[in-house]
């Protein structure tokens, strides 16, 4: 195993562990996340701020991991992020949506590049869709 697999299965122990000291030792500070709900988020500590905020709405929050894979200094995780919304979710818009109490297990893809020993970029790739229909938050397209 090589560098970028250790880190990368240490801020995902981490998050889950809601360890947010340990995820952002993870991270260089000048670090940049790309989500597909908050767009580029810049630094350590926004990009923690990020994690510890889908923990905080979905504080049993789990990852049941399908594929790992590491080439050079890139780590490759796909899986399931699951959980129960138990918490206000905030919106790109800056509303909020109120705890439905639903579970989701939403597929889920990212990619840390690692250079010096922390995570320098890192991806985020989840279907917004199947996450929103999973919460019962998606218009039906049939009506």
């Amino acid at each position: 195993m090589g560098e970028a697999r250790e880190i990368m299965d240490r801020v995902t122990a981490a998050v889950i562990g809601q360890d947010f000291d340990a995820a952002a030792a993870c991270y260089a500070e000048s670090a940049v996340a790309v989500t597909p709900d908050q767009g580029e988020i810049r630094g350590r500590e926004a990009i923690v701020g990020y994690l510890k905020q889908q923990t905080e709405v979905f504080p049993d929050a789990g990852y049941e991991s399908t594929q790992k894979h590491e080439s050079g200094n890139v780590a490759i995780d796909e899986g399931y992020f699951t959980g129960t919304h138990t918490a206000p979710l905030p919106m790109p818009s800056g509303e909020t949506v109120p705890p439905t109490g639903k579970r989701i297990r939403v597929r889920g893809c990212d990619l840390a590049t690692v250079e010096g020993g922390l995570i320098t970029r890192h991806h985020f790739y989840f279907d917004q869709m199947e996450f929103l229909e999973q919460l019962g938050l998606s218009q039906d397209a049939s009506s």
